[in-house]
Protein backbone atom coordinates (compact mmCIF):
# COMPACT_ATOMS: atom_id res chain seq x y z
CA UNK A 1 0.00 0.00 0.00
CA UNK A 2 1.10 3.66 -0.70
CA UNK A 3 2.30 5.74 1.89
CA UNK A 4 1.14 8.65 3.22
CA UNK A 5 3.52 10.89 1.64
CA UNK A 6 2.44 8.99 -1.52
CA UNK A 7 -0.78 9.41 -1.35
CA UNK A 8 -0.43 13.51 -0.36
CA UNK A 9 1.75 13.21 -3.63
CA UNK A 10 -0.86 11.79 -5.56
CA UNK A 11 -3.64 14.47 -4.31
CA UNK A 12 -1.60 17.09 -5.18
CA UNK A 13 -1.77 16.01 -8.96
CA UNK A 14 -4.90 15.67 -8.74
CA UNK A 15 -5.38 19.24 -7.76
CA UNK A 16 -3.11 20.47 -9.98
CA UNK A 17 -4.70 18.30 -13.20
CA UNK A 18 -7.82 19.88 -12.18
CA UNK A 19 -6.66 23.30 -11.78
CA UNK A 20 -5.01 23.23 -15.10
CA UNK A 21 -8.07 21.95 -16.46
CA UNK A 22 -10.27 24.69 -15.31
CA UNK A 23 -7.73 27.11 -16.36
CA UNK A 24 -8.09 25.65 -20.16
CA UNK A 25 -11.11 25.80 -19.94
CA UNK A 26 -12.01 29.22 -18.58
CA UNK A 27 -9.34 29.95 -21.92
CA UNK A 28 -11.12 28.37 -24.03
CA UNK A 29 -14.19 30.18 -23.36
CA UNK A 30 -12.77 33.59 -23.21
CA UNK A 31 -11.83 32.59 -27.06
CA UNK A 32 -15.00 31.39 -27.99
CA UNK A 33 -16.38 34.74 -26.20
CA UNK A 34 -14.13 37.25 -28.05
CA UNK A 35 -15.18 35.33 -31.31
CA UNK A 36 -18.64 35.72 -30.86
CA UNK A 37 -18.25 39.37 -30.30
CA UNK A 38 -16.11 39.70 -33.15
CA UNK A 39 -18.52 38.29 -35.95
CA UNK A 40 -21.48 40.36 -33.79
CA UNK A 41 -19.60 43.70 -33.92
CA UNK A 42 -21.01 45.99 -36.84
CA UNK A 43 -18.82 47.01 -40.03
CA UNK A 44 -16.72 50.32 -39.23
CA UNK A 45 -17.94 53.26 -39.86
CA UNK A 46 -17.50 56.85 -41.00
CA UNK A 47 -19.72 59.56 -39.23
CA UNK A 48 -20.60 62.35 -41.48
CA UNK A 49 -23.13 64.89 -39.55
CA UNK A 50 -23.89 62.36 -37.19
CA UNK A 51 -24.72 59.85 -39.70
CA UNK A 52 -22.74 56.90 -39.50
CA UNK A 53 -21.81 55.32 -42.60
CA UNK A 54 -20.76 51.75 -43.42
CA UNK A 55 -16.92 51.56 -44.36
CA UNK A 56 -17.72 48.65 -46.57
CA UNK A 57 -21.50 47.82 -48.19
CA UNK A 58 -21.90 44.70 -50.49
CA UNK A 59 -24.23 45.93 -53.43
CA UNK A 60 -25.27 42.90 -55.86
CA UNK A 61 -23.06 40.22 -54.52
CA UNK A 62 -19.98 42.76 -54.97
CA UNK A 63 -18.13 44.17 -51.80
CA UNK A 64 -18.15 48.64 -52.33
CA UNK A 65 -15.84 50.97 -50.10
CA UNK A 66 -16.47 54.22 -49.08
CA UNK A 67 -14.91 56.41 -51.66
CA UNK A 68 -16.07 59.68 -49.81
CA UNK A 69 -19.14 61.76 -47.97
CA UNK A 70 -20.10 64.87 -47.15
CA UNK A 71 -22.98 67.43 -46.67
CA UNK A 72 -25.02 68.53 -49.51
CA UNK A 73 -26.46 72.47 -48.09
CA UNK A 74 -28.59 74.97 -49.60
CA UNK A 75 -28.13 78.29 -48.03
CA UNK A 76 -27.38 77.87 -44.28
CA UNK A 77 -29.19 74.43 -43.72
CA UNK A 78 -28.01 71.15 -44.07
CA UNK A 79 -29.90 69.05 -46.70
CA UNK A 80 -28.68 65.37 -46.74
CA UNK A 81 -25.20 63.38 -46.13
CA UNK A 82 -23.76 62.21 -50.01
CA UNK A 83 -22.13 59.15 -50.14
CA UNK A 84 -20.23 57.36 -52.52
CA UNK A 85 -19.38 53.08 -52.91
CA UNK A 86 -16.87 51.79 -55.37
CA UNK A 87 -15.26 48.72 -55.53
CA UNK A 88 -12.01 50.50 -55.58
CA UNK A 89 -11.32 54.47 -54.63
CA UNK A 90 -11.16 57.15 -57.45
CA UNK A 91 -10.35 60.71 -57.71
CA UNK A 92 -12.00 61.95 -60.08
CA UNK A 93 -15.14 61.45 -62.25
CA UNK A 94 -13.40 59.12 -65.10
CA UNK A 95 -12.24 56.94 -62.52
CA UNK A 96 -15.58 56.74 -61.08
CA UNK A 97 -17.13 55.92 -64.03
CA UNK A 98 -14.66 52.82 -64.76
CA UNK A 99 -15.77 51.84 -61.57
CA UNK A 100 -18.69 49.20 -61.18
CA UNK A 101 -20.88 48.77 -59.35
CA UNK A 102 -20.99 51.58 -57.86
CA UNK A 103 -23.99 53.51 -55.57
CA UNK A 104 -24.71 56.72 -54.68
CA UNK A 105 -26.52 57.16 -51.56
CA UNK A 106 -28.27 60.10 -49.47
CA UNK A 107 -29.21 60.11 -45.66
CA UNK A 108 -31.19 63.00 -45.31
CA UNK A 109 -30.99 65.27 -42.19
CA UNK A 110 -34.63 67.20 -43.12
CA UNK A 111 -38.15 66.74 -44.73
CA UNK A 112 -38.70 67.36 -48.34
CA UNK A 113 -41.50 67.02 -50.39
CA UNK A 114 -41.05 64.64 -53.50
CA UNK A 115 -41.66 67.87 -55.76
CA UNK A 116 -38.36 69.28 -53.95
CA UNK A 117 -36.51 66.05 -54.80
CA UNK A 118 -37.29 65.70 -57.87
CA UNK A 119 -36.70 69.32 -58.89
CA UNK A 120 -33.27 69.02 -57.34
CA UNK A 121 -32.87 66.10 -59.51
CA UNK A 122 -33.86 67.23 -62.27
CA UNK A 123 -31.93 70.47 -62.57
CA UNK A 124 -28.97 68.22 -61.93
CA UNK A 125 -29.44 66.37 -64.83
CA UNK A 126 -29.85 69.86 -67.10
CA UNK A 127 -27.09 71.79 -65.26
CA UNK A 128 -24.47 68.97 -65.83
CA UNK A 129 -25.07 67.44 -69.29
CA UNK A 130 -25.28 68.66 -72.77
CA UNK A 131 -28.98 69.03 -74.52
CA UNK A 132 -27.41 66.47 -77.01
CA UNK A 133 -26.50 63.90 -73.95
CA UNK A 134 -30.28 64.71 -72.29
CA UNK A 135 -31.99 63.80 -75.25
CA UNK A 136 -30.44 60.53 -75.28
CA UNK A 137 -31.95 59.95 -71.97
CA UNK A 138 -35.11 61.49 -71.85
CA UNK A 139 -36.82 58.03 -71.81
CA UNK A 140 -34.68 56.91 -68.47
CA UNK A 141 -35.18 60.30 -67.03
CA UNK A 142 -38.89 60.29 -67.80
CA UNK A 143 -38.92 56.80 -65.63
CA UNK A 144 -36.98 58.09 -62.71
CA UNK A 145 -39.53 60.14 -62.12
CA UNK A 146 -42.10 57.75 -62.10
CA UNK A 147 -40.02 55.71 -59.95
CA UNK A 148 -40.01 58.63 -57.43
CA UNK A 149 -43.60 59.38 -57.65
CA UNK A 150 -44.09 55.26 -57.45
CA UNK A 151 -42.81 55.75 -53.38
CA UNK A 152 -46.12 56.75 -52.65
CA UNK A 153 -47.80 60.20 -51.48
CA UNK A 154 -45.18 60.31 -48.73
CA UNK A 155 -42.60 63.53 -48.45
CA UNK A 156 -38.96 62.06 -48.03
CA UNK A 157 -38.91 62.62 -43.93
CA UNK A 158 -35.32 63.26 -41.73
CA UNK A 159 -33.33 60.27 -41.77
CA UNK A 160 -34.84 58.43 -44.82
CA UNK A 161 -32.12 56.75 -46.78
CA UNK A 162 -32.22 57.25 -50.79
CA UNK A 163 -29.88 55.22 -52.34
CA UNK A 164 -29.33 54.77 -56.32
CA UNK A 165 -26.74 51.17 -57.32
CA UNK A 166 -25.87 50.95 -60.57
CA UNK A 167 -25.47 47.40 -61.36
CA UNK A 168 -25.28 44.79 -64.54
CA UNK A 169 -25.86 47.92 -66.31
CA UNK A 170 -29.01 49.77 -65.15
CA UNK A 171 -29.85 52.24 -61.81
CA UNK A 172 -31.65 50.66 -58.81
CA UNK A 173 -33.64 53.01 -56.97
CA UNK A 174 -34.14 52.55 -53.49
CA UNK A 175 -35.78 54.63 -50.35
CA UNK A 176 -35.13 52.86 -47.39
CA UNK A 177 -34.26 49.84 -48.66
CA UNK A 178 -37.94 49.41 -50.64
CA UNK A 179 -37.51 48.83 -54.48
CA UNK A 180 -39.02 51.70 -56.62
CA UNK A 181 -37.69 50.85 -60.06
CA UNK A 182 -34.99 49.69 -62.12
CA UNK A 183 -33.85 51.81 -64.71
CA UNK A 184 -31.21 50.78 -67.47
CA UNK A 185 -28.64 52.40 -69.38
CA UNK A 186 -25.10 53.22 -68.27
CA UNK A 187 -25.16 56.86 -70.30
CA UNK A 188 -28.48 57.27 -68.15
CA UNK A 189 -26.67 56.37 -64.96
CA UNK A 190 -23.60 58.72 -65.89
CA UNK A 191 -25.82 61.33 -66.77
CA UNK A 192 -27.05 60.77 -63.11
CA UNK A 193 -23.99 60.44 -61.14
CA UNK A 194 -23.00 64.19 -62.82
CA UNK A 195 -25.70 65.86 -60.52
CA UNK A 196 -22.72 64.96 -57.68
CA UNK A 197 -19.73 64.89 -59.94
CA UNK A 198 -20.28 66.53 -63.11
CA UNK A 199 -19.01 70.17 -63.75
CA UNK A 200 -21.37 71.98 -62.14
CA UNK A 201 -22.76 70.08 -59.23
CA UNK A 202 -25.05 72.04 -56.88
CA UNK A 203 -22.06 71.30 -53.85
CA UNK A 204 -18.85 71.48 -54.62
CA UNK A 205 -17.94 70.84 -51.35
CA UNK A 206 -19.85 67.69 -51.82
CA UNK A 207 -17.86 66.91 -54.94
CA UNK A 208 -14.54 66.78 -53.56
CA UNK A 209 -15.59 65.14 -50.45
CA UNK A 210 -17.68 62.33 -52.32
CA UNK A 211 -14.27 62.19 -54.66
CA UNK A 212 -12.58 61.97 -51.22
CA UNK A 213 -11.10 65.19 -50.73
Amino acid sequence: MPGNGEMRDVGRAAIAERTQLKERMVRSWQSILMLALFLAAPAAATEVAGVALADEIRVGGHALVLNGAGVGSKLFFKIYVGSLYLPRRAADVDGVFERGPRRIQMNFLRDLTVNQLVSALVGGLNANNSPGELAAITAPTEELLRVMKRFGDLDVRERDVLTLDFVDGATRVSLNGQSGGVIPGDAFNRALTRIWLGDKPAHRGLKKAMLGG
